[in-house]
This record gives C-alpha cells, structure tokens and sequence, in this order.
C-alpha cells in the first residue's frame, strides 16, 4: 500500500511512518518545512504545505490513503479547520480516503452522554482549551465533506512511549481504564492507525486507548 503522511515531523506522523515501513508499505512522507536527506528505506521525504491544494494534489496523487497528522502551533489553533479542510479538499480531488488523527475534544464523557470532553475540565485544562476546541471543529468540518474520510480520537493523555502493539478500539465515547485514566503512547497510537489503513472498520469515528 502507498500511504501518504501530512505532518511526517510531528510526535503522531513520525511514528506513522515508522510503523508503515516496518510493515512494508510505501510511504510518501510530507514535511511542512526541509525533509530530512536520508529518511528510511522505502519512505519518500518531500516538502509541501498542506495548506497549498496545488501542491498537495501532486504530493498524494498515486496514494492508496493518506494520515492527516498535523497538528497547529499554540497561537494558531484556528488553522486546524483550514488545514483540514484543505487536506479533505485533496483527497477527495485524487479519491482517496483520508484519516484525520484529531483530537479527544468531540468524545463524550464515560457516564455521561451528554457531555463532551471539550467541557470537562478533568480533561481538558484551561490552558489547552483552544487547541481542543479546534479538534472539535475539526471533526464536524469533516462530517459535513464529502471526501472519504475517517477520524481518530487519540484519548485523553496522548505521549511518546513504548509499542506494546496493544490497545482498545472504541467509538465516540472516551476510553478510560478502572483507575480512570485516559492515555495511549503515540507509538500505539501509530499503530491503530495503520491496522485502520489495513483493514477499515464500520466508523468514521472511532477512538482508541488502553
């Protein structure tokens, strides 16, 4: 498979491209500002904007899917739904799917339909509050595009660590072991996204954690 990364600088999209090219796929690797010179065997590094559709369309065109993982920096959060609008834009110009790793923001609340985790301080402090409120967003820009698109929910706690290769898929409520907490490492966040590529399932929403 000929998977596509947008954002293959960030703590998620590194860790994309890594698990892809352990499990064999080719892998186009867009990185916002220089690539570096010598990526890993089987991994194209080139430069692009994801916010330039021209030069998107070029970059993914030939993709079997694409990872949107990119992630705004502090102060920009309202770029998350124009870069997201415009990665969907791409995708659906070369009809390929796309999945969108967003954040935990649209989930609901353990317990408590009603509530999103957008609204739970437990969850999201004040200082993160912007960039979660992008994420929401995010999601309901892609619910209403036709573009092929899916969108992962990491949990609350997202951070690099340990591949375990295990975790627990859900859908759009929070995840959450017996003592409460919410977290997954970025590496197996990375490699629920690649058996999503392998083998999609039923939502076009879906979370994970352990």
């Amino acid at each position: 498979m000929k998977i596509a990364v947008v954002g293959a600088a960030g703590m998620v999209g590194s860790r994309v491209v890594t698990e892809a090219a352990k499990r064999g796929h080719d892998l186009v690797a867009v990185f916002r500002k220089k690539p570096p010179t010598a990526p890993p065997p089987g991994v194209k590094a080139v430069e692009g904007d994801a916010n330039d559709p021209g030069r998107m369309g070029e970059l993914l065109l030939g993709a079997d899917a694409i990872v949107a993982a990119t992630r705004p920096a502090p102060g920009h959060e309202h770029t998350a739904v124009t870069t997201t609008t415009a990665l969907l834009a791409a995708a659906a110009t070369i009809r390929t799917r796309i999945l969108v790793v967003g954040g935990a923001a649209p989930l609901r609340v353990p317990g408590h339909p009603d509530r999103l985790v957008l609204d739970s301080p437990e969850y999201v402090p004040p200082p993160y509050r912007a960039i979660a409120a992008a994420s929401a967003a995010q999601l309901a820009i892609c619910r209403t595009h036709y573009a092929d698109w899916v969108y992962l929910s990491p949990p609350a706690l997202l951070e690099p660590g340990h591949r375990t290769g295990k975790y627990r898929r859900g859908t759009t409520a929070l995840l959450t072991t017996a003592d409460g907490a919410s977290r997954i490492s970025a590496e197996d966040l990375a490699v629920a996204v690649l058996d999503e590529l392998e083998i999609p399932g039923e939502e076009r929403h879906f979370t994970v954690g352990y």
